[in-house]
């Protein structure tokens, strides 16, 4: 038996176990032990290999730009503990919701806002879906495109920055950058951070809400009964000033976390810091900074970050072994020599992790696949940035296919009893269409990505 036999058949097994529901971190590297194990008794893996492993974790732990996943973890709950979501929701509901249609554009605002300052999925979608879900039935919105809406404004803190996505992905590429610079022999590529990513993100994003904003006109235009006008007793007046006193303050944040980053005042992880300190003002301005929602926060934090980090360690096992049997170099083989130049491989790996966005949850992707394809599409000739944004954007749509997509688990969970499973998937299909047209546009007119970076830089 070969070793690039070996690593398939390891490869396989993995993505089996993860398909069967066992715990990430653990499958990631313990199958990687279990075939590290096999090979060195088929003398075609030297287990000496494994030494390098508590270096690898070293690495990780003194890693800076990943000190800013809890900093925005943090950011994001305490946005929602303290209710300050809420009332952005409801505030905006109220402005928009003498428009036809207003109370779904509403949500996808809130969906951006929220996106931007906690770029937290679950979180968002949860909020959404139990104070926006009730008024939107109420107010005789058809199941399928309110439950739809919110599913799909929910996963937009997967692209707009801050994301913590953004930041994972960067790392990720930044070694798949420089593995591809060992197969070109050019040994000082230009990196790939956070900064690029988040900069890369913005337009794409804010097109995706344009994009969502106009589906709900329109339909709103074709079907009217579907989407009503929403009405309530509040003056214009009344209205207008909730709005502000509800909505300035996170656009302040906002701005202060994006805006710092992009002058190049902070790096991704003392904006997060930034961000952090703010929510916890905003909600010490609004009387919510009480012991209760602070240690529900941390709580919440550490039990996300550890999330994040225990399956970043296994996944480190899991691309050591895997290097151990030579499946970096079999992949970037395989891609080499697919027909398309560049734009081959690229296309079966997005569709690839499309296909996978069924199953997987983002982070197994971004953990398994990337460091895998990544060096073989970025030496093959593919912009590290450009190809960040785009699986970003792919990685997006995980949140809303079905049968797995984690958007749907988390509303129906918040649902009334009476919204039936059926029509959150059928809600949420137009979504996936809109995303899959954005990927389009990207991929077709780089430019979209790649024009803000570099105009920064």
């Amino acid at each position: 038996m070969t070793p690039e036999i070996l690593a398939i058949i390891m490869f396989i097994t993995t993505l089996c176990f993860l398909l069967f529901g066992f715990p990430v971190a653990f499958t990631l590297a313990g199958s990687a032990l279990i075939f590290a194990f096999i090979g060195d008794i088929l003398g075609i893996f030297n287990f000496r290999m494994l030494f390098f492993f508590p270096q690898r974790i070293y690495g990780i732990m003194i890693n800076e730009a990943l000190v800013a996943v809890p900093l925005f973890i943090f950011m994001g709950v305490m946005l929602e503990k303290t209710k300050i979501a809420a009332n952005l929701l409801e505030s905006l509901g109220d402005l928009f919701g003498s428009i036809r249609g207003g109370l779904g554009i509403g949500v996808v605002l809130v969906g951006m806002l929220l996106a931007a300052s906690t770029g937290i999925v679950g979180a968002t979608v949860v909020t959404m879906g139990m104070l926006a879900l009730p008024s939107m039935l109420k107010a005789g919105y058809d199941e399928k495109i309110a439950t739809g809406t919110i599913c799909a404004s929910g996963t937009l803190g997967q692209i707009i920055p801050p994301s913590i996505v953004l930041i994972l992905l960067a790392e990720m590429l930044q070694g798949a950058n420089e593995e591809a610079g060992l197969l070109t022999g050019d040994l000082a590529p230009l990196p790939v951070t956070a900064i690029d990513l988040f900069a890369g993100a913005l337009i794409p994003g804010l097109i995706l809400v344009a994009m969502f904003i106009i589906y709900i006109l329109i339909v709103a235009k074709l079907r009217p009964n579907d989407l009503p006008i929403v009405r309530t007793n509040k003056t214009k007046l009344e209205i207008y000033k909730t709005a502000l006193i509800e909505v300035i303050p996170p656009i302040f944040l906002i701005l202060a976390v994006l805006g710092s980053i992009f002058m190049g005042i902070a790096t991704p992880t003392e904006s997060a810091s930034v961000g952090a300190a703010g929510a916890a003002l905003l909600a010490l301005f609004r009387k919510q900074l009480t012991f209760s929602n602070v240690s529900a926060a941390a709580v919440t934090t550490a039990k996300m970050s550890s999330f994040v980090f225990i399956i970043l360690i296994g996944a480190s096992m899991f691309s050591l072994v895997f290097r151990g049997f030579e499946g970096d170099d079999m992949i970037s083989n395989f891609l080499t020599n697919l027909p398309g130049g560049e734009y081959g491989p690229l296309l079966v790996v997005m569709a690839t992790i499309f296909l996978l966005g069924f199953f997987l949850d983002y982070i197994e992707i971004i953990f398994v696949i990337i460091p895998l394809v990544g060096p073989g599409l970025i030496a093959s000739g593919a912009d590290p940035l450009w190809l960040g944004i785009l699986i970003s954007l792919n990685l997006q749509t995980s949140f809303l296919t079905p049968p797995f997509g984690f958007s749907l688990f988390f509303l129906r969970g918040v649902s009334p009893k009476s919204v039936k499973t059926i029509n959150i998937y059928k809600g949420v299909i137009p979504f996936i269409f809109i995303q899959v047209l954005a990927i389009i546009m990207v991929f077709v007119f780089p430019q979209i990505a790649t024009w803000l970076p570099r105009f920064i830089n």
